[in-house]
């Protein structure tokens, strides 16, 4: 297999250093690192990863992108099927240059589909949806479902009128509003952006997360914080039981996959991104649940419907995730493609139809793990938080249970090598920092 990679740098990424014909799409640029299949963006993250190797191991040419505040060390850059890597500018403060380099890129190397993983670059996509879809075929939902399905507050209002389970909560606007919150919530209580990826004034970004609140003090600061932009946020009732997902590849008014998996640990330990997670059959209650809600928003494409069981077992609606999650490995490893299947569908070929999967595989994000481990000591006694001793117990134990780990494929080493040198790396710079804070 022919793997040549053109890594470039943050300087030879940024549009003002590209010469004049590479600029105006010279044929001979667009022939040295084009065209491909699929443009994977946000490289460092692992879905992209899954999302390379899902298409070049099927014969595509598959290109990825990362903005230069996050490539100094991106695993994806290294893969097998990683027919070239771009480094581009930044979109956090400003999105038109990431945007000029992107439009650039996509002239002069002829990309047929753009996958993109984070709540950013979405972002940025939606703004600029016209202009890009002119060079590429992006594959996300039309814009009218997106601005349903990033929206709590409009999801769930969808979901109340279906009849699904929706946690008790109350819209909160600024820090005058949380006396009523807590009268009508209590504590804890967990405090949610509306909106997970939000623009401020002078095209200031940020990426907003649910906080656990447990006192007044933490959640006025809280919701201090989480509207600092102008933003909203939900305060809603804390619920602690097994976190369950089904995720689905749905399009023309059919389900062409259906795939769910629960979360036994996430980092952080509230609400974070899965670490260690088992494939299951789609339990009856939240599939039927979801395949509803994701009807009722016509919401093509791939989508993780996240939802919390309470102490009875009840479902209760999270939020969706309208792109591809960093979960969906453990659906890849059972049997579902989805990385596949979304391109399908975005590149309007038939779209394969799968019927079954295997269950009881489970994935593991070491990295991940070892750090909800970490802040099992550090946040001990809040709620939701494993007992230190526990947590170091079954976290040494899962060593021997069976299970694939996220960037390590034996078919392709050199990502599971370049994220555990990362790893290292960001581990020695923290045990300086604590080194450095003691008398």
């Amino acid at each position: 297999m022919n793997n040549s990679r053109q890594s470039l740098s943050p300087a030879e990424a940024h549009p003002s250093s590209l010469t004049g014909d590479e600029r105006s799409g010279d044929t001979s640029f667009a022939k040295r690192n084009g065209p491909f299949d699929a443009l994977v963006l946000d490289a460092n993250l692992r879905q992209s990863l899954v999302s390379v190797r899902s298409l070049g191991r099927r014969g595509m040419r598959v290109a990825a992108l990362e903005v230069e505040s996050l490539a100094a060390s991106v695993p994806t850059f290294s893969s097998r099927w990683c027919r070239q890597a771009f480094v581009a500018p930044s979109y956090e403060q400003a999105p038109e240059p990431y945007l000029h380099y992107l439009e650039q890129l996509l002239d002069s190397t002829q990309v047929r589909v753009l996958i993109t993983s984070s709540d950013g670059t979405l972002a940025v996509l939606r703004q600029h949806r016209e202009q890009i879809e002119r060079r590429a075929r992006i594959a996300l939902a039309s814009e009218s479902a997106l601005a349903i399905a990033i929206n709590k507050d409009r999801t769930l209002e969808i979901a109340r009128e279906l009849g699904l389970g929706i946690p008790q909560g109350i819209h909160v606007e600024s820090i005058s509003d949380v006396p009523d919150a807590l009268r009508d919530v209590g504590l804890p209580a967990v405090v949610k952006p509306v909106e997970s990826w939000l623009w401020g004034g002078n095209q200031e970004s940020e990426r907003l997360v649910s906080k656990l609140v447990t006192t007044p003090d933490e959640a006025r600061s809280a919701v201090e914080e989480l509207t600092r932009l102008g933003g909203t946020v939900l305060f809603q009732q804390f619920l602690s039981g097994r976190r369950e997902a089904v995720n689905l590849l749905y399009a023309h008014g059919e389900f062409y996959a259906r795939f769910a998996q629960w979360a036994k640990r996430t980092q952080p330990p509230l609400g974070g991104t899965s670490v260690y997670r088992q494939s299951i059959a789609v339990p009856q209650d939240i599939g039927d649940q979801s395949e509803r809600l994701i009807r009722a928003i016509d919401l093509e494409g791939y989508s993780e419907v996240e939802f919390r069981r309470d102490a009875t077992g009840k479902p209760y609606l999270m939020e969706i995730n309208p792109r591809l999650s960093a979960s969906v490995e453990v659906a890849v490893r059972a049997g579902v493609d989805f990385p596949h299947l979304l391109y399908q569908w975005a590149n309007g070929d038939p779209i394969d139809r799968i019927t079954s999967y295997r269950t009881g595989g489970w994935m593991r994000y070491l990295e991940g793990d070892f750090l909800t481990t970490v802040q099992s000591i550090t946040q001990r006694g809040r709620p939701g938080v494993t007992p230190p001793g526990r947590a170091i117990f079954e976290f040494l134990t899962s060593f021997f249970v069976p299970a694939h780990y996220d960037y390590l494929n034996w078919q392709d080493l050199r990502p599971g090598l370049a994220a555990t040198k990362k790893f290292s790396g960001s581990m020695v710079q923290r045990l300086r920092k604590l080194a450095s804070r003691r008398p």
